[in-house]
């Protein structure tokens, strides 16, 4: 006689049993650019202003705004290693996830607020945006561009998903949800978003400010947003 196999039972989150045991991953990417892209936001935002970094990672530039431009600071951070690395730095940082929203931080708490190498990683990145535009006069942001010439290439060449410094993940084990253009992002202010106040594409070891080609040659971009004008 023929033994079935028995069915996959299902928890009421959906997901098989078996499935549902597993620890989720949490993921920190990498910034090829980081010393850069930390040399811009320190020249953006003047000292003593009010910061809050959301995906602060380990605190190291929330430290550095506070020892060098006197900053008041604030963090947040999902990764339970890189939480307890920021608090071991004396970081102010409280644990949270960005999509369930920031309804618990009242309107215009910071001047600025920073997210580095975080947007693409969310599920609702818009209404994440919105929100931080809502507790922030100010926002920067650093995404890496899906655009960028190498990425093109290895499709071209390949015809698989693109691993580059920026984007050192396979496809399955990825934390990046929404891969992103400048045109892409650009086309959110266009619908009203947000408004782009600098927009400076990292080519090279540098930023450049109105570049040619930008969309093909940058490999991360650093956006200073603000609300869109009513």
């Amino acid at each position: 006689m023929e033994t079935k196999p028995s069915p996959i039972t299902l928890k009421p989150s959906g997901l098989p049993a078996r499935l549902g045991r597993l620890k989720p991953k949490r993921f920190c990417m990498p910034d090829p650019s980081v010393s850069i892209t930390d040399e811009i936001i320190k020249r953006e935002i003047p000292a003593g202003s009010r910061v809050i970094d959301l995906g602060c990672g380990d605190g190291r530039l929330l430290s550095i705004l506070r020892e060098e431009h006197q900053c008041e600071i604030q963090g947040v951070e999902l990764d339970d290693e890189e939480f307890l690395g920021a608090l071991s730095r004396g970081v102010p940082v409280f644990r949270g996830d960005l999509d369930e929203g920031l309804q618990y931080i009242p309107d215009d708490s910071f001047d600025f607020a920073v997210m580095s190498q975080t947007l693409q990683q969310l599920r609702y990145p818009v209404e994440v945006l919105e929100q931080i535009l809502r507790v922030a006069q100010r926002v920067l942001v650093v995404i890496p561009n899906f655009a960028y010439w190498k990425i093109r290439l290895q499709i071209l060449v390949s015809g698989r998903t693109p691993i580059t410094a920026e984007l050192p993940y396979d496809w399955h084990d990825t934390p990046n949800l929404h891969l992103m253009t400048m045109h892409d992002f650009r086309d959110l202010e266009k619908k009203g978003k947000f408004r782009i106040v600098k927009e400076l594409p990292i080519i090279g070891k540098k930023s450049v400010d109105r570049a040619v080609w930008a969309n093909l040659r940058a490999r991360t971009v650093l956006y200073i947003l603000e609300r869109p004008q009513r």
